[in-house]
């Protein structure tokens, strides 16, 4: 089969370049050229993750991304394991709300046998039953060992209730009951739902050849027919909720603040983005200066941002004692009032950018950064969009701007809030929470 014209799009002014060929079946194939390393990340994205799922099903995104590599037509799960431990590179997965990554990094020269496990893995799964019952025993010690993680725990309750009754508020590994009800059959009906050609992306980063890499991809995967699955994803409603969760063995109480913010693709991504950096996104930020350096009310304490294609949350983190719960509440609420109310001087958001720009530049030194940010740009815009042009935005942002998207996400009333930890009869109610 000929492979269709690639069209290749240029990073600037440097030697990297990005290019993409979508097959006759509707898999992308997206990829960057970086001749100053020997290496090749390469990654199969699936465009579908937990928010996917039916509230019987959740989980089984997750659980199926672990059961490929239990055993495939071609290979067991040693000979897997092997194939690219033997030459020396590094295979992994993940599943998150709205994707999945099978994803492998090794030398240049072996990118045609990484393509091939990757491909085995992502078509010919055997789902045997003894392999499901064992790894449901894996998964339900992941779920505890989650539980017993108190981070994780205050992040999945609070998304529980923001995202009440919704596919996102459901936690990526399921639930307990739903792992247990998982069975071959309703395995292999959402694997074949999901794993069809146009929701496939297979992305590559590093020393390779991009008409090589279609050429492989197109041999592995040209026989694949796409399927329509029929699935309508919803647009789900915030609920600022106060939910006070009681675990007595906490030495520290764990606060979550969260509040709607805009999509991964929004207009205002970027102000978003200076305005989390300036809030909470480093050891020189509002929050961290304020709560720990000035007051030393917390170790830890951030924001952060989590877009989706069609909504997001911007939230916030401290961990505290009991006693100062009251006084980190009021802390956080007066910084965001402030940023509602009092203007960003120029060299505090001159700080915030160079921060968020640094960032951003040392997180794509790597080809498997590089990768993923190839693969997410394909997946969520459609589009290369080259660093340059995410800098130029970046630079583009005002102190006003910041101030507009602050009285935007931060009204009082969306505000939800999560408190875990040995409570010891705290109360916490809407009032506290006005700004």
């Amino acid at each position: 089969m000929t492979a269709p014209t690639p069209t290749a799009i240029g990073l600037s002014s440097d030697p990297r370049t990005t290019e993409r060929t979508v097959l006759p079946n509707g898999l992308s194939i997206v990829s960057e050229t970086m001749r100053h390393v020997r290496s090749v990340s390469l990654g199969i994205w699936v465009k579908s993750g937990s928010r996917r799922e039916e509230a019987q099903d959740n989980g089984i995104t997750h659980f199926i991304e672990h059961m490929v590599f239990k055993g495939t037509e071609r290979r067991t799960a040693e000979e897997i394991a092997r194939s690219v431990d033997a030459i020396g590179g590094n295979l992994d997965a993940f599943t998150s709300k709205e994707t999945v990554c099978f994803s492998a990094k090794v030398l240049d020269e072996h990118l045609p046998v990484a393509l091939d496990v990757l491909a085995d893995l992502v078509r010919r799964p055997l789902f045997r039953d003894e392999d499901i019952e064992r790894e449901q025993g894996v998964i339900l010690q992941e779920i505890k060992m989650d539980e017993d993680n108190p981070d994780y725990l205050v992040h999945e309750i609070f998304t529980q209730n923001f995202w009440k009754d919704h596919p996102l508020g459901r936690p990526i590994l399921g639930t307990k009951d739903t792992i247990r009800g998982l069975t071959q059959k309703r395995l292999f009906e959402y694997y074949q739902a999901c794993f069809s050609p146009e929701n496939l992306v297979v992305a590559a980063a590093g020393n390779l050849e991009h008409e090589q890499l279609v050429q492989l991809t197109s041999r592995l995967f040209e026989d694949l027919k796409p399927r329509p699955n029929g699935h309508v994803e919803t647009t789900p409603k915030s609920h600022a909720r106060i939910v006070l969760r009681n675990k007595k063995q906490l030495e520290q109480v764990q606060l979550f603040f969260g509040m709607p913010a805009y999509p991964i693709a929004h207009d205002r991504r970027y102000a978003l983005s200076v305005l989390n950096m300036l809030l909470g996104g480093g050891m020189s930020s509002r929050l961290f200066q304020a709560i720990r350096e000035r007051q030393g009310l917390a170790y830890s304490v951030f924001s952060d941002l989590n877009p989706y294609r069609d909504t997001g949350m911007f939230c916030i983190y401290a961990g505290t004692s009991i006693q100062t719960v009251p006084q980190v509440v009021r802390s956080v609420l007066g910084e965001l009032k402030s940023l509602k109310e009092t203007p960003v001087s120029a060299e505090e958001l001159r700080r915030a950018k160079d921060g968020l720009k640094g960032s951003l530049m040392l997180g794509l030194e790597s080809t498997g950064a590089r990768m993923s940010n190839l693969a997410r740009q394909e997946i969520y815009f459609d589009r290369r969009v080259s660093l340059d042009e995410m800098l130029n935005h970046i630079e583009e942002v005002t102190g006003e701007e910041i101030q507009e998207i602050a009285r935007d996400c931060f009204v009082g009333e969306k505000i939800g809030l999560t408190a875990l930890g040995n409570l010891n009869g705290l109360k916490l109610t809407r009032a506290d929470l006005e700004l």
